[in-house]
């Protein structure tokens, strides 16, 4: 498809950009107003599961469609995603309970999956790879716009209207995105030859699911197993034999599902290695972002939404414009170095706050924090992509998917048990202070109304906490206030635990990318001149 008219090639670009922003704006409007739907439906104990669940199906999805692509062509897998991506919306807005939610949430993964694989590799179809940066950059771009309007809009919903309409409100641009690719992308004939892998596939699956299921499960808390217990080692156990039976196939079957041999390339290799810590470090502390301002600053979704947004426009700018750098130089390795370092950074910073840190401090982390994920974010992809041949595009980009979605669902797993482990201790530190006020005030009421919001869930409820403090008479609203933030803190111990561990995530993603292997981004005119330059070469010999 590189030969297309540039006319031809922008209208592509509209429906694939189109189809990327249904699925992103889908998951960030989502974000913002999670605490607020599982303070509605309960089940905070299952919180990180409805984000796991999309991030695994997601995954798998991902790295199964990548070689299938390859083989059938882009166009008959975005539009299955989208279609499966929508039933999942539409089925997530009926959800009476949170086992319900994450059921749908694991369709709306499954199709995720496959438009995020698929429009990513669509572009590497489209354009070499000096060009491609560009649009890499206009893709990140929508993240970025979808981080901006997401938050905004999912706040609204859930402070003014049901908070279905989260999931339903963007179904129509899905249509929209559905047509736009059916009537405008191209049907490729099927690649003879290539046979597909489906033993490998099984195995590559039964690898997967294992080992996220083990990171998700383990920890301490309510329907969690410790580390060392028979459920989590089985867990492990069935995920090394998996892999090493997968290992085997691979190096038998004539067109692999995961060819290793992708891997002696050490682009390919140390690309996909940072892009796995960046995403546990971004995914596994970011998502805690909305429980720090809802939960511990009291913010309401809509004004947390307010608070969420100057990350998102810094994400937005540095996307665009380290996108428009790589095209012009060719050139990435140290963009990917400084956005890292920026992004430690910040999270470092995250780390000190506390209850009584004031929000446009919070802000201007957050914005540094934009700023580092925006420089780093979209070199990735493009790396790997550059390291492959165009025939590996799919399968490449595909694993490259696959490698950050795992670093972001065994973030979100491992951070989440940190989480929970931290707030149970810092809940043990203070209960006796915590008693000894209840005691104090000796009021039946009181502690009955206290109880409740022992339950940090209970926290992210705002109009619950001002319903139940003004139900109290006024002597003891200011007992109830002063114990309240007690409970606070030992939440905002917990979520800025997760930030600390991110950041050091992030600094071994700085480290391994320090041995990137820059390799001079492609260009089509480059590739022109080359090809010019060998049938001038030719026709010497010739002569």
């Amino acid at each position: 498809m590189v030969h297309l008219s540039d006319k031809r090639k922008m209208t592509i670009m509209i429906a694939i950009i189109t189809s990327l922003f249904f699925a992103a704006i889908n998951q960030t409007i989502i974000g913002i107003a999670m605490p607020r739907i599982i303070a509605k439906l309960g089940g905070m104990d299952y919180y990180s599961w409805a984000i796991t669940i999309y991030l695994l199906t997601s995954t798998v999805a991902s790295v199964l469609v990548g070689k299938l692509s390859d083989i059938y062509g882009r166009k008959p897998f975005i539009l299955s995603g989208i279609g499966l991506f929508t039933i999942g919306a539409i089925l997530s807005g009926f959800s009476t309970d949170i086992f319900e939610l994450i059921t749908y949430r694991a369709i709306q993964g499954a199709g995720a999956g496959i438009i995020m694989s698929t429009v990513f590799t669509a572009i590497g179809d489209l354009y070499e790879p000096r060009e491609r940066a560009k649009w890499t950059g206009v893709m990140s771009a929508v993240f970025g716009l979808s981080s901006v309007a997401g938050p905004l809009m999912g706040g609204y919903i859930v402070d003014h209207l049901d908070w279905r309409w989260v999931f339903w409100i963007f179904l129509p641009l899905g249509v929209i995105a559905f047509i736009l690719i059916w009537v405008n992308f191209p049907k490729v004939p099927r690649r003879q030859g290539e046979s597909v892998d489906y033993l490998g596939s099984l195995f590559l699956t039964l690898t997967i699911v294992p080992m996220l299921l083990a990171f998700s499960w383990a920890g301490d808390g309510p329907e969690k197993y410790a580390w060392g217990s028979w459920q989590i080692l089985g867990l492990f156990t069935a995920t090394i034999v998996s892999l090493i039976i997968f290992i085997a196939i691979q190096t038998k079957v004539k067109s692999p599902v995961l060819p290793l041999g992708l891997f002696k390339n050490s682009v390919f290799t140390v690309s996909n290695l940072v892009s796995f810590f960046l995403n546990a470090a971004m995914m596994g502390a970011i998502i805690y972002v909305p429980f720090f301002v809802q939960g511990v600053k009291g913010i309401s979704p809509t004004m947390a939404g307010y608070v969420a947004m100057p990350m998102s426009i810094a994400m937005l700018i540095t996307t665009s414009v380290s996108g428009q750098l790589m095209s012009k130089t060719g050139k990435y390795k140290n963009m990917a170095i400084i956005g890292l370092m920026v992004m430690t950074i910040a999270m470092v910073l995250m780390y000190f706050m506390v209850p009584s840190t004031p929000i446009y401090i919070l802000i201007i982390y957050m914005i540094i924090l934009g700023l580092g994920i925006g420089v780093a974010m979209p070199v990735f992809s493009l790396t790997v992509q550059n390291a492959v041949a165009p025939q590996q595009i799919g399968v490449a980009t595909a694993t490259s998917t696959l490698f950050r979605n795992l670093g972001g669902t065994i973030g979100i797993a491992i951070m989440g048990s940190l989480m929970s482990a931290s707030i149970t201790k810092k809940m043990t530190e203070l209960s006796s202070n915590l008693g000894n006020q209840t005691n104090a005030a000796m009021n039946p009421e009181l502690a009955e109304k206290l109880a409740l919001f022992q339950n940090p869930q209970n926290l992210l409820d705002q109009p619950k906490i001002e319903a139940t403090l003004n139900s109290l008479s006024p002597e003891l609203q200011s007992a109830f206030t002063k114990m309240l933030d007690i409970i606070r803190e030992a939440l905002s111990y917990a979520i800025t635990t997760t930030f600390l561990t991110g950041a050091i995530v992030a600094s071994v993603a700085f480290l391994i990318a320090l041995f990137l292997k820059e390799i001079p981004l492609r260009s089509g005119k480059g590739m022109a001149l080359k090809k010019q330059e060998t049938a001038v070469e030719g026709s010497s010999v010739s002569k």
